[in-house]
C-alpha cells in the first residue's frame, strides 16, 4: 500500500494542531476543536461569529446571508442594523448566527458549523477560508472534513463543506457563570486582548481563562458572554434616486466644501514646501557645523525624533547610554554581522542594528507586521548628535541560515529541518504579501536574512529595503546578486513575485548546499532547470548529483520530498513573474511534502542537536 495518502492526512492534522493550540475549556483536536456529547454538554447550540463586511463582494446582508446560509433579518437584528436592506461599509462588524454541532470523524469528534459552499472559477480551499470566510476556518480543516475531495481538482459548481470553528458552553458555564454564548472571533493585526474585551464588554481575564494567552493575528478566540453586546453601527445613507431640495443642498454644500478643500490644499502645499526648506537647512547646517541641530537665524531646535513620533507609543525608546553599556561601547567583539551588535539590557539579550538616519521607512513597515516567522522589533534609539538611529530587535540564538549552509558549522542540517525552515520562511512571506494593506515586498530575501532560533525555526529579518505597495517602478536597483529577479533588475518592477523569485533561490540553497553565486560569479539558478528535465528516473539521477552531499546519506527516504521541493523552486525562479506561484500556493505545496514533521512529543519542538544530519 502506498503510504503517501496516509502521510498527507497526518500532515494536515498536525498543521491544524500547531495553529490552534489553546488551553482551559477550549482544547483543540488535530482537526480543529474537540467536543463530547454528554449530559454536561449542550450540542448542538445556537451561537455567533463576528464577521467583517468586505469589498467588493460582501457589502450587503444578502450576499453575506447567502455565504452563511442565513436570512438578512437573522444578521440585522443581532448586529443592531435597523434595516435588512441597508448597505454596508468595509470592515463593518456583524454578528452572524450559526448552529454549532459536535461532528464525529474517524478519530474523534470536532466542533464546527458545517457550511456548504459552491465553488466558482479561481476558488481554492485557502482563498475561500481566508478571504471569504475571513479565517473563521482554515484550509487544512476543510481537507479533513472533505476527505474524498481532491483540493487541486475541484470542478466549478461542486459543493464543499467549510467547517466554521465554534464551541458550545457546557452546563457549568451556563449555570454557574451565566455564559450563554461562546462567540467565535478572529484576532486582527491591530487587536490586543484589552481591545477585544472592550468590544464584547467582558474582562480580559475571562478571555484568557478560556483561550489562554493567544494573541497572534488570525488566531481563533472564543469569547464567553451572557448576551451579545450592542454593536455601534455607522449611519449609511441609502439613495432613493429622487431629485429634491436635500439633493440641491447637498450639491451646494459639496461645492462649498470643494472650495474650502482647494484653499486647504494650497495651505498644505505651502507648509510642505516650508518644511522641505527647513529640512534642507537643517541638513546643510548639520554638515557644516558638526552636528549642530539649530536652524540658522531662527533659534529653533529641530529634533530628529519628530519623524518617528508615530512609533513612540508602540515601541520601547532606548537611551544611547543603555546601548553603549550593553555593547561595551559598540566593541567589535559584540558584532554579530555587519553593523548588528549583540547586547544585554536588563538581563535580556537583544540584537542592536546601527543605521544612518534612514530608519523611518523600516519602522513604518515594521509597525504593520506581527508574525512568528518575522524577527520582532523591540524598540529603537535616536542619537541626534551623530544623526544615527539604532533599531533593537529580539535576539535569534542560532544565527543565519547562510551560516548553517555555507559556514563552518561542524554539523549539517538534515532534510526535515531544511524543509521546516523553508515552510517557516514561506509562511512569513505569505503573511507580509497577503495580510498587509498595502502589501509589503521584502526585496532582500536571502539566506543571510533568514535567522534560526533555539528550536531551529526560521524568522525573516532585515526589512531595510522593504517597500509597502506593489507593481511600482524604481530606477534605484538594490538587492543581492544571485537573488534578484530579472524583471526587477531590467525594468525596476517591484512586486511580491520578486520575493517569490528570491525564495526560490533560497530553496535551491537548501537542496544543493551551494551559494547563490559562487566565486567565479556563476549563479545557482542557472543550472537548476536542467535537473527537472526528462523522465522521473532521470530527475532522480540528476538531483542526486546536484544536491548537498550531506543529504545523500538520507536520500533514500527523502527523494520524493526533495523532488517536490525542487519543482517548487524551479517554478519560483521562472523568468516570467506571472508564471511564478503565489506564496499561498508555495505554502500549500511545501506542506504537502511527506517529511515536514518532527516528533511532537516535546512541547517546545526539537532542539538543535536533534535536527542535525547524522
Amino acid at each position: 500500500m502506498n503510504p503517501k495518502p496516509k502521510l498527507i492526512y497526518v500532515s494536515a492534522l498536525l498543521i491544524i494542531l500547531h495553529h490552534h493550540l489553546y488551553t482551559s475549556q477550549a482544547q483543540p483536536s488535530t482537526t480543529g476543536y474537540t467536543c463530547t456529547t454528554s449530559n454536561t454538554t449542550t450540542y448542538p447550540c445556537q451561537t455567533y461569529v463576528l464577521y467583517r463586511a468586505q469589498s467588493p463582494d460582501f457589502l450587503d446582508l444578502a450576499s453575506i446571508g447567502d455565504l452563511f446560509s442565513v436570512s438578512r433579518l437573522m444578521i440585522s437584528k443581532p448586529s443592531n442594523i435597523s434595516s435588512p436592506t441597508s448597505p454596508l461599509i468595509p470592515d463593518q462588524n456583524l454578528f452572524i448566527p450559526i448552529t454549532c454541532s459536535c461532528n464525529p470523524t474517524n478519530t474523534t469528534s470536532i466542533s464546527y458549523a458545517p457550511l456548504n459552499y459552491t465553488f466558482q472559477a479561481g476558488d481554492t480551499f485557502y482563498i475561500v477560508s481566508t478571504k471569504y470566510f475571513e479565517n473563521l476556518t482554515d484550509y487544512q480543516s476543510v481537507e479533513v472534513v472533505n476527505p474524498t475531495v481532491i483540493p487541486t481538482d475541484i470542478p466549478v459548481g461542486a459543493t464543499v463543506i467549510f467547517p466554521i470553528f465554534c464551541m458550545c458552553p457546557n452546563t457549568t458555564l451556563k449555570t454557574n457563570n451565566k455564559i450563554n454564548y461562546l462567540v467565535t472571533y478572529v484576532i486582527q493585526p491591530s487587536d490586543n486582548l484589552s481591545s477585544i474585551a472592550s468590544k464584547f464588554n467582558v474582562k480580559t481575564q475571562q478571555i484568557v481563562d478560556f483561550n489562554g494567552n493567544k494573541t497572534e493575528p488570525f488566531d481563533t478566540l472564543f469569547i464567553p458572554i451572557s448576551q451579545l453586546p450592542e454593536l455601534s453601527q455607522p449611519n449609511v445613507v441609502q439613495s432613493n434616486g429622487t431629485h429634491n431640495e436635500d439633493h440641491d443642498g447637498a450639491v451646494i454644500g459639496l461645492s462649498i466644501g470643494l472650495g474650502i478643500c482647494g484653499v486647504a490644499l494650497v495651505l498644505v502645499l505651502g507648509l510642505w514646501g516650508y518644511r522641505e526648506f527647513v529640512r534642507k537647512e537643517v541638513v546643510g547646517d548639520f554638515e557644516g557645523n558638526k552636528g549642530a541641530l539649530v536652524l540658522k537665524n531662527k533659534g529653533e531646535e529641530v529634533s530628529l525624533m519628530a519623524d518617528v513620533s508615530d512609533c513612540l507609543d508602540k515601541y520601547r525608546v532606548f537611551g544611547i547610554e543603555e546601548l553603549r553599556e550593553a555593547t561595551d561601547g559598540f566593541d567589535s567583539r559584540c558584532v554579530i554581522e555587519g553593523s548588528v551588535y549583540k547586547g544585554c539590557i536588563g538581563g535580556e539579550v537583544f540584537a542592536i542594528k546601527k543605521m544612518k538616519w534612514n530608519a523611518y521607512d523600516e519602522l513604518k513597515i515594521l509597525q504593520k507586521v506581527n508574525h512568528g516567522n518575522l524577527v520582532r522589533i523591540e524598540g529603537f534609539c535616536i542619537e541626534p548628535e551623530e544623526a544615527t538611529c539604532y533599531l533593537v530587535y529580539e535576539y535569534v540564538e542560532n544565527g543565519s541560515l547562510h551560516s548553517w549552509l555555507h559556514g563552518d558549522k561542524p554539523q549539517k542540517l538534515n532534510w526535515k529541518t531544511r524543509l521546516r525552515i523553508a515552510i517557516d520562511v514561506a509562511n512569513g512571506l505569505q503573511y507580509v504579501h497577503e495580510h498587509t494593506r498595502p502589501r509589503v515586498v521584502h526585496k532582500d530575501i536571502k539566506s543571510s536574512n533568514i535567522l534560526i532560533d533555539s528550536n531551529m525555526r526560521a524568522k525573516i529579518a532585515n526589512f531595510g529595503l522593504a517597500k509597502s505597495g506593489c507593481n511600482a517602478i524604481t530606477v534605484h536597483i538594490v538587492g543581492t546578486q544571485g537573488y534578484i529577479a530579472p524583471e526587477y533588475l531590467v525594468d525596476g518592477v517591484v512586486s511580491t513575485k520578486m520575493d517569490v523569485y528570491s525564495f526560490g533561490v533560497v530553496l535551491l540553497e537548501l537542496i544543493s548546499g551551494r551559494e547563490a553565486i559562487d566565486e567565479q560569479g556563476r549563479v545557482l539558478w542557472a543550472s537548476a532547470g536542467r535537473v527537472m528535465e526528462g523522465s522521473e528516473e532521470e530527475k532522480m539521477r540528476r538531483l542526486k548529483g546536484w544536491m548537498d552531499e550531506a543529504l545523500v546519506r538520507e536520500s533514500s527516504s527523502s527523494m520524493e520530498s526533495m523532488i517536490s521541493v525542487m519543482a517548487v523552486a524551479v517554478a519560483c525562479i521562472h523568468k516570467d513573474p506571472s508564471r511564478r506561484p503565489s506564496t499561498v500556493d508555495i505554502v500549500y505545496a511545501l506542506c504537502k511534502s511527506d517529511d515536514i514533521f518532527f516528533d511532537t512529543s516535546e512541547e517546545d519542538g526539537p532542539s538543535a542537536s536533534q535536527v542535525m544530519a547524522r
